[in-house]
C-alpha cells in the first residue's frame, strides 16, 4: 500500500512538472500593439526600432516610445526588398528571423491542450474509479471471477462429509465431460443446480470441484453482485455472465447466496417491481428462455431454500436440487483429516475422538478447529499440534477464547461455581441426558461459566422426554443459585431464553402439548407484504395464543420443578462438585464422575 502511494505521488508531481514546461513553450507572446507597416518603417527612420523578429507573414519587435519605454508591436509586411539594408542603415540592435507557422502548428498547439486534459482526465479519474473496483464506464459488465485453468483445480476428493451429494454432482460432471454420450439417447444436460443447507456445510467448495472435475472454466459470482442502486444494471450483468459463459462453453457458473435475488416475486411493500425482481426475471429468462444455453450449467447456492421463487425451482431451471446436510461422525473425521494435511499432527492428536466431541460442527467449523489448534500449538512453542490443543480450539469455536483479564469476586466465583455445578448435577442424574464432557468458571466469550455436553452419536430425532429433560438442565444453574443463596442473578439470563424458545416450539412446533394438541402454528417463513400482513393478521385467535403461553409457562415451571428436586435430594454432591470446582475451576467428565462416586460411597 506504502509503494503504491509513493508510486500515485510521483506520477502527479512528473504531470505537475509536465504541465509547467508544456506552459512555458506554448505561452502567447507578451502583449503587443499592432501598427501600419509604413509606422514601422517611420519609427525605423527614427531610430526608436531596438530589436526586430521578421516571419513570412508577420513583422514584430520592440521600439521605443516618446517617455523611453519599451513597447511591443507587430505589422503585417509588405514587399521590401531592401528592409535589411534599412535595419542596418538606421543600427537596429537585434534583428532575426523566424520560421513560418503553418497551420498544422497552430492546430497542434491548440488541440494539444484538449488532448492532455482528456489524457490527464482518463489517468486521474476514469482509472482509479475502475481500479476501485467501481468501473464507471462498465455498470453493466458482470464482475464475475473466472478462476484461472493453472491454478491447482479442486477436486472430489478435497470435498468430505457429504458422499451423497458428490454422487449426485458426479452425474453434471460426466454431462460436462461427455454430453454427448446422454444426447444420444434424448437426454438434456441439467440447466441448474441447487445447493443448499446450512451455512459452512461445503456447497461453494462441491461447485468448485465440479468444475475442477470437469477441467471447464469456472465463473463464480455472488447474487449480491448483480443488484446496484441503477436500474437494469442487475439483469445486464446477468446477461453479460452469460455470454461470457457461452463463449467459454461448457462451462460452469456458480451463483451463491442465490436468495439476495432469487426470493419470492410481489412480496415487497406494495409488491411492486423493484430491481430484484428485474434481475431474477432476467435469471429465469437465460435459464429457460428461447435461447438454449448448451454447455452452461448453473449451480447455485442458498442457506434458505424456502424463502426461492418458485419459478426459479420448477425443473427445466433448477432441475437438481442437493441437500449438503452437517456431517456425520464418519464425515466429522474424514473433514479433519483433509484439513489436517498441512498441519504437524502429533501422535497422540486422534481426530476420531475430536470427531465424536463436535457434533453439529460444519466443515468451516472443522476447519476453524484445526487452524485454532495450529495457532495454540504456536503460540506455546510446540513442533507439533497434540490432543489438547485440538480440545481447547473445541471450546474456543464453542464458547470463544479465555478472558483471563476478567477477575471476579470470591462470591461472584462462588456462585458461578454453583450455578454450574447445577447444570451438571441435573444432567448427570436425568437419564438420557447428553454425557457432561468439561464443566469450567473460567471466562470465556460472554460467558462467566459454561458447562459441555457432547452426545454420544449423532442424533436425527428427539423425543419430549430429551427436550424435557434440557428445559430441567438449562434451570438448574438458576435452582442451584435460588437454593444455597436464597437469591437469583443475571447470570441464567441466556438460559431462561434458550429454556422460553424450546418450550415455545414443543407446543407450537412439535405438538407436545396435550392441551394445544398436535398442531403445527408455527409462522410461516415469508416475506413481509404489508397489505396481506395488516389485513390478515396471526394465524390462530387469541384465546389460542393466550392457551399457548399458559402451556409454555407450564413446560418450563415444571421443568424448574423436577430440576429443584434433584438438586435437593443430592445437596452433597452439589456442594461438593461447587467447591472443587472453585479450586480446580475446570473439571473433566472423568473429574465429575470421581465427585459422583465418592459421594455415592
Amino acid at each position: 500500500m506504502e509503494n503504491k502511494n509513493i508510486k500515485q505521488l510521483a506520477i502527479w508531481i512528473l504531470a505537475f512538472g509536465l504541465l509547467i514546461v508544456l506552459f512555458q513553450n506554448v505561452k502567447g507572446p507578451p502583449a503587443e500593439t499592432e501598427i501600419p507597416y509604413s509606422a514601422f518603417k517611420t519609427k525605423l527612420r527614427a531610430g526608436q526600432i531596438t530589436q526586430v523578429k521578421v516571419r513570412p507573414d508577420m513583422v514584430s519587435g520592440d521600439f521605443k516610445d516618446e517617455a523611453g519605454a519599451t513597447q511591443h508591436f507587430r505589422t503585417l509586411p509588405m514587399p521590401d526588398a531592401k528592409l535589411v539594408e534599412d535595419l542596418e542603415a538606421y543600427h537596429v540592435q537585434n534583428y532575426q528571423g523566424e520560421p513560418d507557422r503553418s497551420w498544422v502548428t497552430g492546430l497542434l498547439v491548440n488541440i494539444g491542450w484538449i488532448v492532455l486534459f482528456f489524457g490527464l482526465w482518463y489517468l486521474f479519474v476514469i482509472r482509479q474509479v475502475q481500479v476501485g473496483g467501481k468501473q464507471a464506464l462498465s455498470f453493466g459488465r458482470s464482475k464475475a471471477r473466472r478462476i484461472d485453468d493453472k491454478k491447482k483445480a479442486t477436486s472430489f476428493s478435497d470435498v468430505a462429509g457429504c458422499d451423497e451429494s458428490k454422487e449426485e454432482l458426479q452425474e453434471i460432471v460426466e454431462f460436462l465431460k461427455s454430453p454427448d454420450r446422454f444426447q444420444k439417447l434424448g437426454g438434456k444436460m441439467p440447466r441448474g443446480v441447487l445447493l443448499f443447507g446450512a451455512p459452512g456445510t461445503g456447497k461453494t467448495l462441491l461447485a468448485r470441484a465440479v468444475a475442477g472435475e470437469a477441467g471447464v472454466p469456472f465463473f463464480s459470482a455472488s447474487a449480491s453482485e448483480f443488484v446496484e442502486m441503477f436500474v437494469g444494471v442487475g439483469a445486464s450483468r446477468v446477461r453479460d455472465l452469460f455470454d461470457q459463459a457461452k463463449k467459454a462453453a461448457p462451462a460452469v457458473i456458480f451463483v451463491d447466496e442465490l436468495d439476495a435475488v432469487g426470493r419470492h416475486r410481489f412480496a415487497g411493500i406494495g409488491g411492486g417491481h423493484d430491481e430484484r425482481e428485474q434481475t431474477l426475471n432476467q435469471l429465469l429468462i437465460e435459464l429457460d428462455g428461447f435461447e438454449q444455453n448448451q454447455g452452461i450449467v448453473l449451480i447455485a447456492a442458498t442457506n434458505r431454500p424456502d424463502v426461492i421463487d418458485p419459478a426459479l425451482l420448477r425443473p427445466g431451471r433448477f432441475d437438481r436440487q442437493i441437500n449438503v446436510p452437517l456431517p456425520h461422525l464418519k464425515g466429522r473425521e474424514e473433514i479433519l483429516k483433509v484439513h489436517a494435511r498441512k498441519v504437524k499432527m502429533g501422535p497422540d492428536a486422534d481426530l476420531s475422538v475430536i470427531a465424536r466431541r463436535t457434533p453439529g460442527f460444519s466443515g468451516a467449523d472443522l476447519a476453524n478447529v484445526i487452524n485454532e489448534a495450529a495457532l495454540l500449538g504456536a503460540r506455546r512453542n510446540k513442533a507439533e499440534v497434540d490432543l489438547s490443543d485440538l480440545e481447547e480450539s473445541i471450546e474456543r469455536v464453542v464458547a470463544g477464547p479465555q478472558r483471563k483479564s476478567r477477575i471476579m469476586s470470591d462470591l461472584e466465583k462462588k456462585i458461578v461455581a454453583y450455578h454450574e455445578s447445577g447444570h451438571t448435577v441435573v444432567a448427570k442424574l436425568l437419564p438420557g441426558s447428553d454425557p457432561v464432557h468439561k464443566v469450567s468458571i473460567v471466562s470465556r466469550g460472554h460467558a462467566l461459566g459454561y458447562t459441555l455436553q457432547l452426545p454420544k452419536e449423532d442424533k436425527h430425532l428427539t423425543s419430549r422426554t430429551d427436550m424435557t429433560n434440557r428445559l430441567a438442565v438449562l434451570l438448574g444453574g438458576r435452582c442451584a443459585e435460588e437454593m444455597v443463596f436464597s437469591d437469583v442473578t443475571t447470570g441464567a439470563a441466556d438460559d431462561l431464553s434458550k429454556a422460553s424458545t424450546l418450550a415455545l416450539k414443543m407446543v407450537t412446533e412439535y405438538g407436545m402439548s396435550e392441551k394445544v394438541g398436535p398442531l403445527s402454528l408455527k409462522e410461516p417463513d415469508r416475506e413481509i407484504f404489508l397489505g396481506r400482513d395488516i389485513s390478515q393478521g396471526t394465524a390462530y385467535s387469541q384465546n389460542t395464543a393466550e392457551l399457548i403461553d399458559g402451556e409454555v409457562k407450564r413446560l418450563v415451571v415444571e421443568a424448574q420443578t423436577k430440576a429443584r428436586e434433584l438438586l435437593t435430594a443430592h445437596k452433597k454432591i452439589l456442594d461438593d462438585l461447587a467447591v472443587k470446582l472453585m479450586d480446580r475451576e475446570i473439571l473433566s467428565g472423568e473429574d465429575i464422575d470421581a465427585v459422583f462416586q465418592g459421594a455415592a460411597a
